[in-house]
């Protein structure tokens, strides 16, 4: 765990490798959850239970067995393929060249999280925020928010939000955005303690058939300052 308080700053280009490790690391982490979320609800275990059905009933015990593992197979590549393939894209994207997309603009920055961690300085959390404007209105749009395991539960979360809500206050922003997932219950109730409230998302990505089947649900929050 660390040892003192972690410090945050803005990123450098030296940080990169790092922080492409932790992104992806965070990220996979809500693989897990994602599948025992689906494969324990209500739906997918009736399901379950009918593709054992079907398969006994088809005359051969081994189809009681192979029919329900090939839709729990299929529902673990749904949740495997949301989260993995997402960091992929992201990879291949706007984390590709940090500085370009997200330091290139006044209104945009990123920053990073540094505590000492056995006996060595390390890269522990980032977040980062883009300015948006729609019409009049310029609001901030907060993403790639992550603590390092190691590090929760020490209010860096509340740090790390608290960075980017100063800064949309400082550039005189109107209000702070994001989008998570359903899955991701310790960010939502952060994001719930420090006054960010749900709202209609404008967005199509969870009527996909990957989110459907992963039973994932993106939400869009936002803060007023």
């Amino acid at each position: 765990v660390a040892t003192v308080q972690p410090v945050i700053r803005r990123y450098r280009p030296s940080d990169k490798d790092t922080v492409l490790s932790l992104f992806s690391t965070c990220t996979w982490e809500h693989i897990w959850p994602c599948f025992h979320n689906a494969v324990t609800s209500p739906l997918y275990l009736a399901i379950t239970l009918a593709l054992c059905v079907a398969g006994y009933l088809l005359g051969f015990v081994l189809g009681a067995v192979m029919l329900p593992a090939v839709w729990v197979g299929l529902v673990f590549c749904c949740c495997h393929e949301t989260y993995a393939g997402y960091v992929r894209e992201r990879l291949r994207t706007d984390m590709q060249d940090i500085p370009g997309n997200f330091l290139s603009r006044p209104d945009d920055c990123f920053w990073v999280a540094e505590a000492e961690l056995y006996g060595r300085v390390q890269i522990v959390g980032m977040v980062a925020v883009v300015g948006r404007q729609k019409g009049k209105e310029k609001f901030g749009q907060l993403f790639r928010m992550n603590t390092s395991p190691l590090c929760r539960r020490m209010g860096l979360g509340i740090r790390l939000v608290q960075t980017v809500v100063d800064f949309c206050k400082q550039q005189g922003f109107s209000k702070v955005v994001l989008e998570t997932s359903s899955i991701q219950m310790a960010g939502l109730a952060l994001y719930q303690k420090m006054g960010f409230c749900h709202v209609p998302l404008c967005t199509g990505a969870e009527s996909s058939w990957l989110f459907r089947l992963a039973r994932v649900t993106i939400i869009q929050m936002e803060k007023q300052l």
